[in-house]
């Protein structure tokens, strides 16, 4: 047996004796708690044919060192409060880039220009799973974007429909 097969059945025994979470209620924990401290562009990605140490990858922005270490800590307090397990946290000292391992799922709240310099949706973004997200609207209320979807939907192309021809008028 190959030394990665041997980790990869040892990963395995850890993972099954830790409390575990149905993906798609971890994700919505995630999503929610960055939600709830403002986060922006939250995109959420599919990552188990990639790789089998997680399945989702959640890639978020905060606007300054203050907000990416107060989503980490509303991400971190939620998937306890909801029943899972926080296995670290790294770079909440500067705040410029916060990864938290929830162990099917990593959370990254990035600042902009980082997340734009290195680009994690070009990494682990084939693969985006469509979510509910809560947007402001323009004119004062909430508004959703879409239903939430099993975890092998991948976001469907949009279609266009062709215009409707006004009948002509008869004289």
């Amino acid at each position: 047996m190959s030394p990665l097969r041997c980790g990869t059945i040892f990963f395995n025994i850890i993972c099954t004796t830790g409390n575990l979470m149905d993906i798609r209620k971890l994700q919505r924990v995630i999503v929610d708690a960055l939600e709830d401290v403002k986060a922006q562009d939250i995109k959420v990605f599919n990552t188990s044919h990639l790789t089998a140490l997680f399945d989702r990858v959640i890639v978020a922005s905060g606007t300054s060192n203050r907000q990416t270490k107060a989503l980490a800590s509303s991400v971190r307090e939620s998937v306890k409060e909801n029943g899972g397990d926080i296995i670290s946290t790294e770079g909440e000292d500067i705040g410029e880039w916060v990864l938290v391992d929830c162990g099917d799922a990593i959370v990254h709240i990035l600042q902009p220009a980082l997340r734009q310099y290195y680009n994690l949706e070009e990494i682990w973004g084939d693969k985006p799973v469509r979510i509910k997200l809560s947007t402001p609207d323009p004119f004062g209320g909430a508004r959703s974007s879409e239903p939430d979807e099993d975890e092998e939907d991948e976001a469907a192309p949009a279609v266009k429909k062709p215009a409707r021809k006004a009948p002509a008028r008869r004289k």
